[in-house]
């Protein structure tokens, strides 16, 4: 019996939930779903937020601080340090980490681009895999720098894999020294073993390249994968890797923003926070420190370990359903993360009809999913499985009752 209730959906309409007001909405942000058809309530799967109520000792947390009504100037306490270093030692078994490793960021994106413009030039190649997280094309594009991608391939059993020898041409082709590294990667879900770790490790080490290691699913792990903090792989690792984390992913924060980024390297250091300083902005909130330090309690480990479980649970039963069900859409199981990444080439073509033909399917009867194109792959759909299990299953069933029955209409 679990401790944490995963089976309410919560009511986010009217909460500042951009998961559920945009729907249907204008707003600037990315391609929002459009409305369901009546008799069609919204299911929310395309911004990757959880709808899971938090672990009870962040609002406490929060709440207690919120309490003292003087909210001026304040330092970063040592708490908040330890509170990383203690998550840090007992998830990932790391040590040797110290409070002048860590270093604040407003949002993973946020260092991203501080690294970028700290060691490249405008007009410059910067290295990524494909299908890519949007939000690093964006820091590309809004920081003059290019994409150069790294196409990731399926094997024989649909695992994704690196192709380390494309790697290693594009970075010495093009002359790149940066690198853009997810893990667990977004939006395919590969949780990244050693061995493909420390061959990809070595790549970048052949070409003198520093590396961005954005570890913000590192906690989303399922069917008991584990993850390997890139920094660990080796001394060399740990001496060109920029980490970057936050308890936002796991525990439901992005609202708040408070990232971290965890450098051992004391020139890369220093260059990532001379950068940052710049803006003048990357400064932290002071009810994000206390989430944090309320996040990374052992409640927070209980809560994540049932969150897996629950995440485990919807993955393997989807993944299942539409494997059987849905002939021409292509779907490999995720390793972490709680997002479902489709390709559906082969369906549309069967069906005569485009990507945005099948994605409106879907809004239409409220199963509000999220086009692919943007992460590069232009027949990809991708689909936010953190929701209870039964809300789901009830996604999966219009699916298949609406989207994926030629013979069926909802007019």
């Amino acid at each position: 019996m679990m401790k944490y209730d995963f089976t309410t959906m919560p009511d986010r309409t009217g909460k500042d939930a951009l998961a559920v007001d945009a729907i249907g909405a204008n707003v600037s942000w990315g391609t929002a779903p459009t409305a369901p058809k009546a008799g069609f309530s919204k299911i929310p799967m395309w911004v990757a937020d959880m709808n899971f109520a938090t672990v009870p000792t962040i609002p406490q947390r929060i709440i207690q601080r919120a309490e003292h009504p003087l909210y001026g100037y304040y330092i970063p306490t040592e708490e908040y340090y330890a509170s990383i270093i203690r998550w840090h030692e007992q998830r990932n078994g790391v040590s040797g980490l110290s409070k002048e490793h860590i270093g604040y960021e407003n949002g993973v994106l946020g260092c991203v681009s501080s690294a970028i413009q700290a060691f490249t030039a405008p007009g410059e190649r910067v290295l990524l895999h494909s299908p890519t997280y949007i939000g690093f094309t964006h820091v590309l594009e809004d920081t003059g720098r290019v994409a150069e991608l790294s196409p990731l391939k399926k094997d024989d059993n649909g695992i994704w894999r690196m192709d380390y020898e494309d790697m290693d041409r594009r970075l010495r082709t093009n002359h790149i020294h940066l690198a853009v590294f997810c893990s667990p990667h977004n939006p395919c879900g590969r949780v990244w073993t050693r061995d493909e770790l420390e061959k990809a490790m070595e790549v970048y080490r052949r070409n003198d390249c520093v590396v961005i290691s954005d570890e913000i699913w590192s906690d989303i792990l399922l069917n008991g994968h584990r993850h390997i903090p890139t920094q660990s792989i080796s001394d060399d690792a740990k001496q060109r890797t920029i980490a970057v984390y936050a308890p936002s992913k796991t525990f439901n924060l992005a609202g708040l923003i408070g990232s971290y980024h965890i450098v051992y390297n004391g020139y890369l250091r220093d260059r990532i926070m001379r950068q940052s300083a710049m803006s003048h902005y990357n400064a932290m909130n002071v009810l994000s420190m206390h989430a944090l330090i309320g996040a990374y309690q052992p409640e927070g480990h209980a809560w994540v370990d049932e969150l897996c479980q629950v995440l485990s649970d919807n993955v393997n039963d989807i993944v299942d359903f539409i494997s059987d069900h849905f002939d021409g859409i292509e779907v490999s199981k995720p390793e972490g993360t709680y997002m479902l990444f489709l390709h559906a080439k082969a369906y549309c073509k069967a069906h005569g009809m485009t990507i945005d033909d099948l994605i409106k399917k879907g809004w239409d009867v409220g199963v509000a999913w999220q086009q692919g194109a943007p992460f590069h792959d232009p027949w990809g759909i991708r689909m936010n499985l953190a929701l209870p299990h039964a809300v789901v299953k009830e996604a999966i069933s219009r699916l298949k009752q609406y989207v994926f029955q030629d013979d069926k209409s909802i007019e």
